[in-house]
């Protein structure tokens, strides 16, 4: 062999490999998933208090947490169903819906029924009614008892074992239900705010409430609520208050732990601390 020519054929090698290393690009990080928006829930069924400035969004595809800042994750424990409601008694989640594309097929179809969650929404079980009912009404009052309606008939039912076995009630068609922290339940109606003392059993009118169509209990033995004109009133058992207003329909409607009111509107989500209202996940993405 040619001592000349190896040496070149050598040479233009080297240089190649030189050019190929100058020429590779450095690993890049991977891709980081962008923030879930409002768009990305589709709609917002329920609101549940988390604890620590935080609250839980039931919403058309899986649980997410958002906290006051706006800051949204999930779906918690990657469950894609359609929460149709949500609540929570003490440290367990109840919710009902429909499954999603990727929902386990023991939680039911075409409709979850009740499923339980004791783990902060990372995993499900199911408990009643599976695959046969879809409750868009569900409530807890403060000593875990839990009420809702099905999608087969008005009835209140009634729940004293965890969502186990259910009693029925009252007929009554409500549109919210609202279990208070004196055990008190409350039903917005067509014909105006509703009060059982009997769990369900029977209701009658409360006096001088206005038209609610959502309402929702506080700690402190109250409640709030929004009206069908779009006015926010607050109950503190004796006299009702204006304090605020909503923009447009009112999606969900839920109550932190430390007395602020969180609801979804026209304009997103929005935390009422007072008569102040803050805008934390706007409809439209702010660029």
């Amino acid at each position: 062999m040619n001592p000349a020519r190896t040496i070149t054929t050598l040479t233009v090698a080297a240089a190649a490999a030189l050019l190929l290393t100058g020429c590779t690009s450095p690993a890049l990080p991977a891709p980081t998933a962008a923030a879930p928006t409002l768009r990305d829930f589709g709609h917002v069924h329920g609101i549940v208090d988390a604890g620590d400035g935080t609250v839980l969004l039931g919403t058309h595809t899986g649980l997410y947490t958002l906290t006051e800042d706006g800051t949204a994750t999930g779906p918690v424990g990657g469950a894609d169903f359609d929460a149709m409601s949500l609540t929570g008694a003490g440290d367990t989640l109840y919710a009902s819906g429909h499954p999603g594309p990727d929902t386990p097929a023991e939680l039911g179809a075409p409709n979850l029924g009740i499923i339980r969650s004791t783990d902060a929404g990372l995993s499900w079980e199911p408990v009643a009614f599976t695959g046969l009912e879809d409750f868009h009404v569900l409530t807890a009052t403060a000593d875990g008892t839990l009420h809702g309606v099905g999608s087969s008939s008005i009835t209140v039912r009634t729940s004293t074992d965890r969502g186990v076995t259910w009693s029925a009630g009252a007929e009554l068609a409500p549109n919210d239900l609202a279990g208070a922290a004196d055990g008190s339940l409350y039903a917005t109606t067509q014909d105006g705010l509703q009060r059982s003392e009997d769990g369900g059993v029977t209701f009658t009118p409360v006096a001088d409430a206005p038209l609610l169509y959502l309402v929702e209990a506080d700690l402190g033995g109250g409640l709030v609520g929004v009206d069908t004109d779009g006015t926010l009133w607050a109950f503190d058992g004796t006299t009702w208050e204006r304090f605020g207003a909503v923009a447009g329909t009112v999606q969900a409607l839920g109550v932190s732990s430390d007395g602020a009111v969180v609801l979804v509107d026209d304009r997103g989500v929005v935390w009422v601390r007072g008569a102040e209202a803050t805008v934390v996940l706007p409809t439209e993405a702010t660029s």
